[in-house]
């Protein structure tokens, strides 16, 4: 269902689209995902990464439908030495982060049968058109054009294909699993490693430079450590592998 159709933010329009619709499982795939922009857009934020998953949970629960919400690695702040499991408590650094965390805990106030799958660096086929596209999409666009390309390298994440983690999370959602769940690639990266793997596994050849994160002037503070695991589900493939996937995808089907 396309925002166009239905926003998250409009309780009527959600009553009434899972009222006539009647769907056994519902995923929960809106967000407002500028990280950055967040920081001055705070009302907005929060009021599509979390009131909006509490009107989707509240339709789901009235309608007797099943509901899948994706929520984030930023919850965490990124202090620990070593992936997050789905038994650490969370800990947002920023606006998105605070509201993507509202938004579970009012999906599992609202419908304690819920899932929400915490991910992590989502890449596919289709990008958020928010940021202009994937990561991926985004440095091979910048090496095409020849320009600079310069990568943070102290924030660690699992790069997730969205090929992978949507088959499993179908499949999390008819085995009747809630709660909680990470779900990610197997392995993390650097956002330096990720860019230097995306031009290798599209054969272009162009010099990727890193930097810190204070030396970004980003509006919003990101955690460090992004890395997720799970003590209640298998990862998916690991992340170079998804890659290469996509890239061949991309190349087959520009």
């Amino acid at each position: 269902m396309a925002h166009a159709e239905a926003s998250v933010t409009d309780r009527e329009s959600i009553d009434r689209l899972i009222r006539d619709r009647r769907p056994e499982i519902v995923f929960n795939c809106a967000a407002y995902n500028a990280v950055d922009r967040a920081e001055t857009e705070s009302d907005l934020a929060f009021a599509v990464n979390g009131q909006g998953p509490a009107n989707v949970a509240a339709a789901c629960a009235a309608g007797g439908a099943r509901l899948v919400h994706f929520s984030t690695n930023f919850v965490f702040d990124g202090a620990l030495d070593r992936p997050y499991t789905e038994s650490d408590d969370p800990a947002p650094l920023s606006v998105y982060a605070a509201s993507k965390l509202e938004g579970e805990q009012r999906v599992l106030e609202r419908l304690p049968s819920a899932l929400v799958i915490r991910s992590s660096a989502l890449f596919g086929d289709t990008g958020s058109a928010i940021k202009g596209g994937s990561f991926p999409e985004r440095i091979l666009e910048r090496a095409r054009r020849g320009e600079p390309i310069t990568v943070v390298s102290d924030q660690k994440v699992n790069p997730t294909y969205t090929g992978d983690l949507a088959p499993s999370a179908i499949e999390l959602a008819g085995s009747g699993l809630g709660g909680v769940v990470h779900l990610v690639a197997a392995g993390c990266a650097g956002w330096d490693e990720f860019a230097r793997a995306v031009l290798e596994e599209s054969g272009v050849s162009a010099p990727v430079g890193s930097m810190l994160s204070v030396d970004l002037g980003a509006q919003a503070r990101r955690p460090l450590n992004g890395c997720l695991t799970s003590n209640r589900v298998a990862p998916l493939r690991p992340w170079r592998e998804g890659l290469r996937e996509w890239s061949h995808r991309r190349r087959k089907n520009p």
